[in-house]
């Protein structure tokens, strides 16, 4: 037999203790697979600006100056695409006759299984309070407030470059 396991089972202990305790020790100093990025944006403005009353289209159809569509009083703008630590969010919106009456995440962090489920509830409830409040003054989802925060400038940009 061996000589470790004949003659020094106290020799076989220490080793297996040690080469544990190595394990344990690598296995938690692991980073991330990805770098966390820090955002370098400004927040949103706390007051959000609602829809401009007159920001309808002039009538007609084709490209706006913003890179949406104008078709009779509907303008539809993307907003600016905005930086989070788990990957940029974009909205596009939809205003008629100066409503804001549609909004679309274009873009929203969806690498991961925890991504996708944290966006799968919070994208949906942020669209309805962007909806039933008229503006970007819209609350944070619990439990995603890097998305949240990146659709209020994304929807902020949208909004503001319909007042221009």
């Amino acid at each position: 037999m061996h000589t470790l396991k004949r003659r020094r089972p106290l020799r076989r202990i220490v080793l297996a203790s040690a080469a544990t305790v190595s394990g344990a020790v690598l296995l938690l100093s692991m980073k991330p697979h990805t770098a966390p990025h820090i955002v370098t944006a400004a927040p949103a403005p706390s007051g959000g600006a609602s829809v401009p009353a007159g920001s309808a289209g002039s009538g007609g159809s084709g490209p706006d100056r913003s890179g949406g569509s104008t078709a009779a009083g509907t303008r539809t703008v993307t907003g600016d695409s905005a930086p989070t630590r788990y990957g940029p969010v974009q909205v596009r919106i939809t205003v008629k006759n100066g409503k804001l009456t549609d909004v679309t995440a274009v873009t929203y962090p969806q690498e991961s299984p925890r991504d996708q489920e944290i966006n799968g509830y919070a994208v949906p409830q942020l669209r309805r309070e962007a909806l039933a409040a008229q503006s970007a003054d819209i609350d944070v989802v619990s439990g995603a407030t890097y998305t949240s925060q990146g659709y209020q400038q994304s929807l902020q940009s949208a909004l503001d470059s319909l007042g221009g």
